[in-house]
């Protein structure tokens, strides 16, 4: 159809690569902003997991399809600043109740059983425990327990759900760690 109005070879090979070029930006557009999403890690806040310095790719897809785990790290906009994102692992949902004794975290009266945090938590925070996560709501804390800003602290608190960017699904930066997380 193009080749039928258009007789100049030049003008329709420009026409052909310029509608290919915002195919192109369009796809990533897409990608972007509803597939995945390139995040920074900043801080040892998620140490030994991630490390300052690390870049994951966030799954937004697959957060807004099945929602949030127990489990997950997830990025989220900073409270304070929302220019900075937050990653931070779900440790309890909404309805959950998060107690802190003797150092250790307990949501809805287990102990806190992961594998990725065996410190004792120094850090209270300024958050009321026992503490119910209200509806719509995720309970986070970061990996390296003594080390994070997370909801423990009224600065960050109870995460909203709405406000999740995705779920760190693979790390791809250093080379030496790429894979899933």
């Amino acid at each position: 159809m193009l080749k039928n109005r258009i007789a100049n070879p030049v003008v329709r090979t420009l026409i052909e690569w310029l509608i290919a070029a915002a195919l192109a930006i369009l796809f990533f557009l897409v990608m972007r902003n509803f597939v995945f999403r390139v995040a920074h890690v900043t801080g040892s806040s998620m140490e030994p997991t991630l490390e300052h310095g690390d870049v994951v790719i966030l799954n937004r897809v697959g957060w807004l399809m099945f929602g949030p785990r127990a489990g997950d790290i997830v990025a989220f906009p900073y409270r304070l600043d929302p220019s900075e994102n937050y990653i931070k692992r779900v440790i309890a949902l909404a309805g959950d109740v998060v107690d802190l004794r003797d150092g250790v975290f307990y949501v809805n009266d287990a102990p806190l059983d992961d594998d990725f945090s065996h410190e004792r938590v120094v850090q209270r925070g300024d958050e009321e425990f026992p503490f119910r996560v209200p509806d719509g709501a995720l309970f986070v804390l970061g990996d390296n327990r003594n080390g994070s800003k997370d909801s423990r602290f009224t600065a960050v608190g109870a995460v909203p759900v709405s406000d999740v960017v995705g779920r760190v699904a693979v790390r791809v930066w250093p080379w030496r760690l790429i894979g899933g997380v």
